[in-house]
This record gives structure tokens, C-alpha cells and sequence, in this order.
């Protein structure tokens, strides 16, 4: 069995994000993300939420409630409407799907260490247990 350094498994790790990084996923968020920021009305709409949250920041300084809850309304109701806008919503969509890509390769990653840990100790990895008898995980739960 080959042993690995630290580094030599880092390189790898720069190759496998290499190879996220030119996915049909990664591609499609890249495409969605180019259009959300040539969106006119939702950049115009952010900026007013951005100013908000400043003037937000400054009206609980100076315990201002009553204005501090209006404007705190008025980022409510952006965000809703931001969120109505066909590109923003396409744009959490790409956002989720490159997200569960990610989870699915460091919980492969994990899965795949912890059973290679478990085999190579003797023990068997459907139950999860080493040849001592402990339950292992590297990672992350299963």
C-alpha cells in the first residue's frame, strides 16, 4: 500500500477542485451569476437594501426603534421582491445544486477514508467497526 504526503494529497485535492470547477454545475452557476449581475433592477435593488441596513445600523445606535422597525419593513419587503425575480431565483437554484455537488464529494471523501481506515485495521466496514471493536467515523456522521 503507497503512503501519501501531506502535500502530495493537497495536490490532488487542487486537481479534484480543478475538475468541480469545470462542471456542468459550476458552468450553469457561472452563466446565472453573469446574468444576475447584468440585471439592472435587481442591482438597483440591493444597492437600496445595502443603504438601508446602514441607515438600519445607525438607528439601533441611537436606539431609534420606531424608524429602526420602518426600515427593517422596507428590507423585508426588497427582499421579497428580489426574491421574485426570475434570475434570483434561478440563481439559489444553481446556488443549491453546486452546494449538494460539494456535500456529496466531502461526504464521499469522508465515507471512503473511514472505510479505507477500517479495512486496513481488520475490520468490517458495513458495520463501521474496527478489529477492536470501536465504531469509527472520519469527518463526518453516518
Amino acid at each position: 500500500m503507497a503512503e501519501y504526503t501531506r502535500s502530495e494529497v493537497l495536490a490532488e485535492a487542487k486537481k479534484l477542485a480543478e475538475m468541480l470547477a469545470n462542471t456542468e454545475e459550476i458552468d450553469r452557476f457561472k452563466q446565472v451569476e453573469a446574468k444576475l449581475n447584468e440585471n439592472q433592477k435587481v442591482q438597483k435593488t440591493i444597492q437600496k437594501i445595502k443603504t438601508l441596513q446602514k441607515q438600519a445600523v445607525n438607528f439601533q445606535a441611537y436606539e431609534k426603534r420606531e424608524a429602526l422597525k420602518r426600515i427593517e419593513e422596507e428590507i423585508d419587503r426588497l427582499q421579497t421582491e428580489i426574491d421574485e425575480i426570475p434570475v434570483v431565483q434561478e440563481f439559489k437554484e444553481t446556488q443549491i445544486v453546486v452546494n449538494d455537488v460539494l456535500q456529496l464529494v466531502s461526504t464521499t471523501i469522508a465515507r471512503e477514508v473511514t472505510n479505507r481506515v477500517i479495512e486496513s485495521t481488520g475490520g468490517d466496514p458495513l458495520t463501521g467497526k474496527t478489529a477492536s471493536g470501536e465504531k469509527h467515523s472520519i469527518g463526518c456522521d453516518h
